[in-house]
Parts: structure tokens; sequence; C-alpha cells
């Protein structure tokens, strides 16, 4: 077998980033329609993620958040997306790089994608934020209370069936 020059699975996978970035516009300009809301986990070390110290101490790794009913000022460029929040109460303000994504998933109609990640070092306090001054709840959502809400998904083989995460690996050939 001959060695992908050409990089498939990363071109998949932007394409895919591309969906997210896309739909998340769309929400930041008109609002989220219908019963569509989102979870997205995110590596919360990923260089360019800002948060505040007491979030990173939280959740060092990786944290799920729900854009549902109550978050304020959603923000989309072409490398990340910006978004208040409140967790207990306490507003923040994320900045997310679309490459700290890990997962993304609308339960309203158990659409999902799970992303690879390469994992580099880690910024010892270079993202770190104080939270800000805005106002607004947000529902959150630790991932293992997500996985329950969402039990029924699971990570899809190359043949993708509607309710279930699409995987990276299911459009990668494996020998």
């Amino acid at each position: 077998m001959s060695n992908d020059l050409i990089r498939y699975d990363l071109l998949v996978q932007d394409a895919l980033r591309g969906a997210v970035r896309k739909v998340l516009s769309e929400v930041a300009k008109e609002g989220l329609p219908g019963e569509h809301h989102f979870y997205i986990t995110f590596r919360t070390h990923a260089p360019g993620v800002r948060l505040s110290t007491a979030m990173r101490e939280q959740y060092p790794d990786v944290m799920t958040i729900i854009l549902q009913h109550q978050f304020w000022d959603l923000s989309v460029s072409e490398t990340n997306f910006e978004v208040g929040l409140s967790f207990r109460n306490v507003p923040e303000r994320l900045l997310v790089p679309f490459d700290a994504v890990t997962e993304f998933y609308d339960p309203s109609v158990q659409f999902g994608l799970k992303f690879e990640v390469e994992e580099p070092a880690p910024e010892d306090g270079a993202n770190d934020l104080e939270p800000n001054e805005s106002s607004g709840p947000v529902v959150f959502a630790p991932a293992e209370a997500r996985k329950e809400t969402a039990a029924d998904v699971t990570a899809a083989s190359a043949e993708a069936e509607p309710g279930k995460v699409v995987s990276i690996d299911a459009f990668r050939k494996k020998h």
C-alpha cells in the first residue's frame, strides 16, 4: 500500500470542522432554529483556548458545553468561536479554536461528529483569563452527563447510520 501523500484524512476532518463552523455562524446570526442545540466538547489545554484560571483548574483536559437556551454573544471566525456563558452563576467568556473541538453533537436530530486531535504540549497559563462581567447563564454538562444523554450515539463504522457519531476513522482504510 502506498503512502497517502494527499492526506485525505486531514481534508475530511477540515471539511467536517467547516460544517461545525457554518452551523455556529448561522446560529450566531439567526439564533438556534427549532429544537436544535449543541453539545461541544473541546480540549481545554489546546493552543488558543481562552478560559479563566478557575475553569482551567476545574477542567484541565476536556470540557463539554451546551449551547441551548442561555448563552450570549456567540461570534464565529474562520479559526474559532467565542461565547459567553455562566458556570454556577459566574459569567465566563470562552474562546475555542475549532482545532480544539473533539466532539460536536446535536441531540435534537441525533447528529454527531467526533474529531481526531494531535496532542501538542499544553501552554501553562498562556491562555488563562479572569471571569468577565457579562451576564446570563448557559446550560453546562460534564462529559459524563452528556454521554448518558447520548448513550445511543457511538462511533460509526465506515457505513455511517443515522443517529451515529461519524468518526474521522470511518473514512480511513484500516490495514
